[in-house]
């Protein structure tokens, strides 16, 4: 199986034995990140530094001052921690030790945007803003995603991408010193707290028939035994009908469903439309369509039509790459997505196990998070298991 290392261009840029120690690893591709938002990163071989702190969302290039003038949003170049072209120079010295480099975008996950711009984020059934989480549904976050998508991801010597976060964003996110976890809210819970209320996505539920005032007071209530300690009954869209009721609920689910697709087709065109042939588009994706985050809910059926493939989280369950395989879609690429940094909850010591176990579920290739934050043990026992397959 093709297997290909997540890493961050400060991983390698000042390193000299950066892109050597990532070919030993048996990779034949690097997913190195062109787009990313604000974190904070152990590098525990680099020669000049252990930690590195990117402080915002930004682009690790120099993004294009002709696409960009005089728009809002924009991209904003990174700070010191990846200064001037940074995607370029790990680009170049990665390719130069034999491995094919694919750019890493990470799109509605930008806590800078919804800091400088708060009307562009999500808003609850309460009225409080996502800050991290920017409204696929508004006109100007959607051309400035697509634009961003196109840019970021097309970059010299990148021979494909892989688009994170292309769809709905919510309660759930990490967020810096992260204290939301005091109440189960569960899957049900989770999309209740993610619904959006600005006024793009009250205008779009009024489509589907529903009035936004009542819906938002429905979910409140749906809501309040939650915060009494209740926890939500039912798992699935069976715990969120039941919060809801099925009309409110599915009427949701419509709207919101179909805004991301259309935003997923948009983006991928737009992709393509600047790429060479040949170019291969991925998107990092989660089965269930309702679902918010990194892996952007999706139809397996509509982005099998629209991307090349897709990039699927399997640790601990290769269950999620099963929808996908089930499409039977020839060619497509079914990318496996393990993490193998032991502190992180991941267990490269069972990567080859787990390999074979998302492949006989369909998986053609595997993606291994992350070379850059793993320990020297942990590599050893990724080589070790790409030896093997």
């Amino acid at each position: 199986m093709k297997a290909s290392a997540f890493v961050y261009p400060w991983d390698v840029n000042g390193d000299p034995g950066a892109p050597a120690r990532l070919a030993e690893l048996g990779t034949a591709q690097v997913t190195l990140a062109s787009a990313y938002h604000s974190t904070r990163a152990l590098t525990p071989r680099h020669p000049r530094h252990r930690v590195v702190t990117a402080e915002y969302a930004a682009v690790l290039y120099p993004p294009d001052a002709s696409r960009w003038s005089g728009r809002a949003p924009r991209p904003h170049p990174a700070g010191d921690w990846a200064p001037g072209d940074a995607f370029g120079e790990a680009a170049t010295a990665l390719t130069d030790a034999g491995l094919e480099v694919h750019t890493w975008v990470v799109l509605a996950h930008n806590s800078r945007l919804g800091a400088e711009h708060p009307d562009t984020s999500v808003v609850n059934a309460y009225g409080d803003r996502y800050p991290w989480a920017p409204c696929i549904a508004q006109p100007d976050t959607r051309a400035y995603l697509t634009d961003l998508a196109a840019e970021a991801a097309v970059r010299p010597g990148a021979r494909g991408t892989e688009l994170e976060s292309l769809g709905w964003y919510g309660l759930a996110h990490l967020h810096a010193h992260d204290k939301t976890a005091g109440i189960p809210l569960g899957d049900a819970g989770q999309y209740l707290m993610s619904l959006c209320f600005c006024p793009a996505c009250r205008e779009g539920y009024g489509v589907e028939g529903l009035d936004a005032d009542a819906l938002a007071a429905a979910v409140r209530d749906a809501l309040d035994p939650v915060w009494c300690g209740e926890a939500p009954s039912g798992g699935g869209w069976a715990g969120v009908e039941k919060l809801l009721g099925d009309t409110r609920a599915n009427a949701t689910r419509a709207w919101r469903d179909r805004t991301a697709r259309t935003l997923q087709e948009q983006a991928v065109t737009a992709v393509r439309r600047a790429a060479p042939d040949g170019f291969q588009v991925l998107l990092h994706a989660d089965p269930v369509s309702y679902h918010c985050g990194a892996n952007a809910g999706v139809d397996p059926a509509h982005i099998l039509s629209v991307a090349d493939g897709v990039v699927v989280p399997c640790t601990g369950d290769p269950g999620p790459v099963t929808p996908f395989a089930r499409e039977g879609r020839e060619g497509a690429v079914l990318a496996a997505n393990f993490t193998v940094v032991s502190g992180m909850g991941g267990s490269p010591g069972t990567l080859a196990a787990d390999a074979d176990g998302a492949r006989s579920l369909g998986a053609t290739e595997l993606r291994l998070y992350h070379a850059g934050l793993a320990s020297d043990a942990d590599l050893a026992a990724v080589r070790s298991a790409l030896a093997g397959l």
